[in-house]
Order: structure tokens, then sequence, then C-alpha cells
């Protein structure tokens, strides 16, 4: 009877053991790419983007990831700019995903739509899940002056902008975007989505909520407030700002990681392993290495 009892808390044991360890998982960021065929700009080599892209996702491969993510700014200008880095692209092993960035919608107006269908996405904002994580990809170029494709939503931009003039935000620029009320209740609909299943939330968006600066979101005051109540909110990771930046704030962990174009010798992606309690950002060369802890 005690060896039948002992098998049975071994067992139990091997079980939990097994099961956290199923709940981790590795994949790969990449921030600004923004490959155009362009002279140097703001410390910008755009020409360069393709190697680093290449030895980017040579080392990527050399993991078994769960996915990788670009954060915005595939490319810089030019439609034709995705013809030199999308194959590079779609050498990655793992299953890939992409966030749209304001430069990703500098190529004529006629061709923006079609920029969404070359990246392979059917929706401009999305979900999907990754072992216990719901991962939340905003759109915010939703509303702005370079990504609204709709008159519904070129006039909503207007509102918006006009709006928030009076309040001398440093980062009510028109490169810079907003989500829509559209998409601001179906980040609602997800977290509330995220509660029933017990899951923690990731955000992935181009233009960052914190530190506050010239590149943030224009409502990002909205977008705080709507996921303020939900404690399953853990990260919150985006580009655009190419000097990268971190803060905490309301146990939800703010990064924004270094632009892969910037610098004349170094590149910047990351590594990030997805465990329990901790998220450990292995950062190549700009890119620094951080580890967050959950709360």
């Amino acid at each position: 009877m005690k060896k039948s009892i002992l098998f049975l808390i071994l067992a139990i044991c091997l079980l939990s053991c097994k099961k956290s360890k199923d709940n981790s998982f590795k994949i790969g960021v990449i921030a600004d790419c923004q490959y155009c065929d362009c002279a140097v700009k703001w410390d910008r080599y755009y020409t360069k983007a393709p190697q680093r892209l290449k030895e980017a996702i040579a080392i990527l491969n050399k993991d078994s990831l769960s996915y990788s993510i670009h954060l915005g700014d595939f490319i810089d200008k030019g439609f034709k700019s995705l013809d030199t880095v999308l194959p590079l692209w779609e050498e990655l092993k793992s299953k890939s995903y992409h966030v749209l960035g304001n430069h990703d919608f500098e190529v004529n107006d006629s061709l923006k739509a079609k920029v969404i269908q070359r990246l392979n996405l059917t929706e401009r904002y999305y979900s999907f899940i990754e072992k216990d994580w719901r991962f939340i990809v905003l759109d915010g170029n939703d509303l702005s002056f370079h990504g609204a494709l709709s008159e519904e939503k070129k006039k909503q931009t207007h509102a918006v902008f006009n709006s928030l003039k009076n309040k001398k935000l440093p980062y009510l620029e028109k490169w810079n975007g907003a989500l829509s009320s559209n998409q601001l209740s179906w980040i609602q609909t997800e977290l509330d989505l995220a509660v029933k299943n017990k899951q923690k939330v990731g955000f992935y968006c181009h233009f960052p909520i914190f530190p506050i600066d010239k590149h943030n979101l224009w409502n990002r005051d909205e977008f705080l407030a709507l996921i303020k109540p939900y404690k399953n909110v853990k990260i919150f990771f985006n580009g655009h700002n190419h000097e990268g930046a971190y803060q905490m704030e309301n146990n939800v962990h703010y990064v924004t990681f270094k632009g892969m174009v910037d610098s004349k010798d170094s590149s910047a992606f990351a590594k990030i392993q997805f465990d329990k309690d901790t998220i450990s950002i292995q950062g190549f060369y700009r890119e620094p290495s951080r580890k967050l802890v959950l709360k």
C-alpha cells in the first residue's frame, strides 16, 4: 500500500514537472529592419539591412523557436523593397508574424493594401496563442496619416489628431498613429478571453506606450485605461524608437527593441525565452539582454 502511494506521489510530481516544462518556449524578435535602396540618413544604414536580416535569421534558425516576429517597419519606402527582404524572411524555420509599422506604408497609395497582403496578413490586428499565453498584435497605424486606407478611417484620424492638439503632447506627431474604437473594443474582447482561459497576455505593437517621448501612440491613455483592470497583462513589446527603451508600470514590462537598421557597423535582434515566472531576453549586438520577472 505504501509503495502504491509513493508511486502515485512520484507520478504526480513528474506530471507537474512535465507540465511546467511544456509551458516554456523561445521566440525570435527583430525590430525595424527598414530596408530600402536609400542613402544613409539619421544614422540608418538602409542598404545594410538585408545582410543583417540574413545573419539574424541564420542565428535564429539555430534554435528551435516557437515563432519569430518583426515589430514593424520591415521596409522604409518603395513597394519593390519587399522583393529584397521577403525572400530572406521566408528562410525562417519557425512560424513567423509581422507587426505593421509606419514606414511599411511609405509606398504609393494604390499599393498600401498590397503591402499587407505580401506580409501574409489577413487582418491588420490579430491574436494568437502560444502555450499559456495570448499574444495580441496591435495596429498602431489603424488611425494615421499614412496607414488609414478607408475614407471613414481617414476622418477618424483627423478627429483624433485634432482632439489632442491642445494638450501639447510630445508624441502628437504625424508619423505616429492611434488605435481605432473598433480595435479597442476588440482588444477588450481578447483580454476577456484571456481571463476566461487563464492566459497571460503579451502585446506587440510598432509604437511604444512607455516611456513617454515623441514616439508613442496618440491614444496611449485610452489603451492604458483599458488594460489597467487586467492583471494578466505582463508585457508590451515594440519598435519605432530605434534607440530602444525599458520601463515597468503596474507590473507590465514595456520593452522597446533597438532598430536593426541603425549604426554603421552593428545590428540588433533578440531571442527570448518564456518560462513560468520569468522572460529572458538574449540580446545580440546592440540589443541588451534583460531578465523580466513576472508578477
